[in-house]
């Protein structure tokens, strides 16, 4: 596996699309998916762990899926909170139209799959889900987290999963000196390699 589809809008390789069967939101569902994005074939292990670790998300508001790759945690959010809006931000524009396009084969109207710089930078969200590109390395990884994890609603949380070995430890702390002094940071669940971590943005008084 290549790390190209980390951070390129455009991938080389010529897009093919083909169809993978997986499980979203307790059922068995088609999806469409392709190479030069993230885990093209399969829901990888992180999400999984992701997805069976963090409660529900918030059922109204706006929710964010960050690197949304052919998007299975914004579908999922979107079959668990109808009512909500989900945002699926990605660098990588195919990733965006695979996840619009099964968002829509679905019937998931609430799903809005974009590039980054597109979504209204005054937005806040009420649920953060991401297993973040780790392997863009630590300052673009950083710079991508203080981008969105600020932009928590307050009473929000965000979930992340990290591997143990690509520095889910390290990366827990570095958080923890970002954000207010009033947030909470903590580590949740351990899933053989991977961690949940939790970000917590307590209700303004």
């Amino acid at each position: 596996m290549t790390s190209e589809h980390y951070f390129s809008a455009q991938p080389s390789a010529p897009e093919k699309r083909r169809t993978i069967i997986v499980k979203l939101g307790g059922a068995i569902r088609k999806v469409e998916s392709s190479g030069g994005i993230f885990s093209p074939d399969r829901i990888d292990k992180g999400t999984a762990v992701l997805l069976g670790s963090a409660p529900a998300p918030s059922a109204t508001g706006n929710l964010l899926d960050i690197g949304c790759g052919w998007g299975p945690i914004a579908l999922t959010m979107a079959l668990a909170s109808p009512e909500a809006t989900v945002y699926a931000v990605d660098v990588n524009e195919r990733s965006v139209a695979l996840t619009r396009d099964n968002a829509t084969s679905l019937g998931l109207g609430n799903v809005k799959a974009s590039l980054p710089e597109t979504v209204d930078p005054q937005l806040m969200f009420d649920t953060i889900w991401s297993n973040p590109p780790i392997r863009i390395g630590k300052e673009a990884l950083h710079e991508l987290l203080l981008l969105w994890l600020p932009r928590l609603a307050p009473g929000g949380n965000a979930w992340l999963v990290v591997q143990k070995n690509l520095g889910a430890d390290s990366l827990q702390k570095w958080i923890g000196t970002q954000m207010p002094d009033t947030w909470t940071v903590e580590r949740t669940s351990t899933d053989n390699a991977f961690r949940t971590i939790r970000i917590h943005r307590p209700l303004e008084a």
